[in-house]
């Protein structure tokens, strides 16, 4: 179940990045579990990674293999390789020197990405036998495979392209992440990988990415859990027509405004498809007097089981939120400043319920599938937003069967 129309895009092609996609049947044998992606010779490459205390393996290698001028990323889905000691690093690297010698580069050449199921071997064997075929099938235009073939309980790829002008010179860029549960980023999203033309050296596009995601996988939440597996990669081929991308340059200022808006939209997408959603909530604090201050009032709203639970059964019961911001560890919060809105519906005033709220107005707000919750705390200028989902009957079935 997804909320809103969530139809694949017409994904460009960009100079520089082929994909190849393979079924290994790492936990079933219907579609593609495989996924290896080769960029050009002289392309820069930037990562963040989860901040979970028990990373996976394969996040462990990659972290390692970013400083030594990657030139193909290698995903499996199906099984995360977390959990899994000293084998899953063996296995990993074993994974990576198999790939490396397909194509024809070095070991560390190679970043692995793994998702799925955690604290199960890695099967290598059926990984390493599907790799011929992927390389095969290495093409400019299989984004939508290589979307799907990334996906876990996913109910629909996630796929942003877009094109912006550098000097008169069209630069694309290109997105695709898998998400639906176990999502509440801390430095990145479950899996994203986004690939650019642009001529960009290493340290600026790390820098790029690392605002971006701050600002976008950052703030998005569907259960509160963080994932050990979570990555997002950015790859920047080179091959554009456009000069390249500096520092304090106009054209630098472009280029990061368009990973952030395509980032946004990755991010977004993950919500829409969260395991179970029925609503989409963009939870937006106002008047704060920092940014951090914002999104902790955000982020206490979006995790609360209690208002998630009040949205899937589209009960306006507004003293949820209001216990959430109360309880969000906000010092010197003047109740009376507090205002709380649905939509456009004022539900909290002057410390209480406002006096011209119905509860037939905000009925007509709970109603609908995707819903703004605003809160103003009047204490600043500060402002953020954070996007979350309803919690429903089926979150807890997909998850109480996880590994059926």
């Amino acid at each position: 179940m997804a909320v809103g129309k969530c139809d694949f895009p017409n994904m460009l092609n960009i100079a520089g990045i082929t994909l190849g996609t393979a079924c290994a049947g790492i936990k079933q044998n219907v579609k593609d579990d495989i996924l290896v992606i080769q960029m050009a010779e002289q392309a820069t490459c930037a990562a963040v990674f989860t901040q979970n205390a028990f990373c996976a393996a394969p996040v462990h290698v990659a972290k390692t293999n970013l400083a030594h001028g990657p030139r193909w990323l290698l995903i499996n889905s199906g099984n995360a390789n977390a959990g899994t000691g000293a084998q899953g690093m063996q296995d990993a690297l074993l994974c990576c020197a198999e790939l490396a010698k397909f194509a024809g580069g070095a070991n560390n050449q190679v970043l692995p990405f793994s998702t799925g199921v955690i604290g199960q071997p890695l099967p290598v064997e059926k990984i390493t036998a599907a790799l011929p075929e992927a390389i095969k099938n290495l093409s400019l235009d299989n984004w939508e495979k290589a979307a799907r073939a990334i996906m876990t309980t996913d109910t629909f790829p996630k796929g942003v392209s877009k094109v912006i002008c550098i000097a008169g010179q069209p630069v694309t860029i290109n997105g695709i992440s898998k998400g639906a549960g176990m999502i509440q980023p801390n430095m990145a999203t479950m899996l994203g990988f986004i690939a650019t033309d642009a001529k960009i050296n290493q340290a600026l596009l790390q820098n790029c990415l690392a605002v971006a995601v701050e600002q976008s996988f950052n703030r998005i939440t569907v259960d509160g859990d963080t994932s050990t597996n979570d990555a997002c990669v950015v790859m920047a081929s080179g091959c554009s027509t456009a000069p390249e991308i500096t520092a304090g340059s106009e054209h630098y200022a472009i280029f990061a405004d368009a990973l952030m808006d395509v980032c946004k939209q990755l991010a977004e997408a993950i919500v829409r498809d969260g395991e179970g959603a029925t609503k989409l909530m963009r939870i937006l604090v106002k008047e704060a007097l920092q940014m951090e201050e914002a999104v902790r009032v955000g982020k206490t709203i979006a995790h609360s089981p209690l208002v998630k639970t009040a949205f899937f059964a589209s009960d306006p019961n507004w003293g949820r939120i209001l216990a959430a911001v109360g309880r969000s560890g906000i010092e010197n919060m003047v109740l009376e400043n507090v205002q709380i809105f649905l939509d456009d519906v004022c539900i909290v005033r002057n410390g209480g319920r406002a006096d011209d709220y119905t509860e037939e107005a905000g009925q007509q707000v709970m109603n609908r599938d995707e819903i703004t919750v605003t809160v103003k705390l009047g204490r600043g200028e500060a402002a953020q937003e954070v996007l979350t989902c309803d919690l429903s009957y089926d979150y807890v079935k997909i998850n109480a069967e996880y590994r059926t």
